[in-house]
């Protein structure tokens, strides 16, 4: 089902598509392919959204930054300096997170409005990001489907080709609060995370070095315990990069009994405990948990590539599971 979501100063609707499957509802905006809503039963059948969002477009518009619930790209995460080298090739990026690029540039994939297709059990978003948006090189043509599963999961499959050599990274953006959004901090939320190394960084959260052990830190989350606050890291998932999505993460909520689990195909998923969440929300009411190739990728030739070339196709694919106990 589709409605009429606003419209945007340029003349420009955005509308919104609401899927449902085994009491699960979701509702997608076109929109930066922003995850509005996301309903889910508690232990006792009690629905809830469990992921922050806006009532209207307005609060998107105004709030830009949290990226909240949004498609992510051309590059999710940070590259240092805004610029990196491809093919002997250097390329500039616009410093929106001075002096680095975060997610994409001032105008990236979550501030763009999709076309959307109706798909069985959910909606198919595509646009053709053209060479040299936000700097980036090549025309990207990319799709990002969301459907929802026969037990309720919502999975996110992201596709991609190219007609030069490019730089791909794409994730959601979500922000999860499984005891409701609006019910305050999620930092009692429990996490298990099947990670042995994340990435150190320095003050701009760039990854200053190889992959670190978990072991002995409060970055070791292999088994489940309290998620707090202040990360805001990259986490080396141990299974690496997968044909198919393998659960890696699940959040659970001790009050209502949601569980969320999370199953990728990619290498790294960063932790954001929304240290930095401003009105109308508040830091910690929501945790983002960003399946992705890791921060500053295309600088760090050590790092799993996300080169992507004419004639590949660029897959990745992410499964939000949930349950009650």
């Amino acid at each position: 089902m589709s409605e009429h979501f606003g419209t945007l100063s340029d003349g420009t609707e955005v509308h919104r598509w609401t899927l449902e499957r085994a009491g699960v509802r979701v509702r997608v905006l076109s929109y930066g392919g922003i995850v509005q809503s996301l309903e889910v039963p508690d232990r006792d059948g009690h629905p809830a959204n469990v992921v922050l969002g806006f009532a209207g477009l307005d609060g998107y518009l105004e709030h830009p930054e949290p990226y909240l619930g949004a498609v992510i790209g051309r590059y999710a995460n940070r590259i240092a300096q805004a610029r990196f080298p491809l093919d002997g090739l250097t390329y500039a990026l616009e410093p929106n997170n001075a002096p680095n690029s975060l997610h994409g540039g001032g105008r990236g994939f979550d501030k763009r409005v999709w076309d959307v297709t109706p798909v069985e059990h959910g909606v198919r978003l595509g646009r053709v990001s053209p060479h040299g948006e936000e700097g980036f090189p090549g025309l990207l043509d990319v799709s990002v489907t969301y459907t929802l599963d026969a037990d309720g999961a919502l999975r996110i499959a992201y596709e991609a080709v190219t007609d030069a050599p490019t730089v791909v990274n794409l994730t959601n953006h979500s922000y999860f609060n499984l005891a409701g959004a609006g019910s305050g901090d999620a930092g009692g939320h429990e996490l298990r995370l099947a990670a042995s190394r994340f990435t150190p960084v320095d003050d701009g959260l760039i990854p200053t070095g190889s992959p670190d052990e978990v072991a002995g830190t409060r970055f070791d989350f292999r088994q489940a315990r309290k998620v707090g606050v202040g990360y805001d890291h990259n986490f080396v998932l141990d299974k690496g990069v997968t044909e198919l999505p393998q659960e890696v993460a699940e959040l659970y909520d001790p009050s209502t009994g949601r569980a969320l689990t999370v199953a990728t195909t990619e290498p790294g998923l960063q932790l954001y405990t929304a240290d930095h969440l401003t009105e109308p929300f508040a830091p910690g009411d929501g945790i983002a948990l960003e399946t992705q190739h890791f921060p500053d990728s295309p600088n760090r030739p050590d790092f799993p590539s996300t080169v992507l070339r004419p004639g590949e196709v660029f897959r990745s694919e992410t499964v939000y599971g949930f349950s009650a106990r």
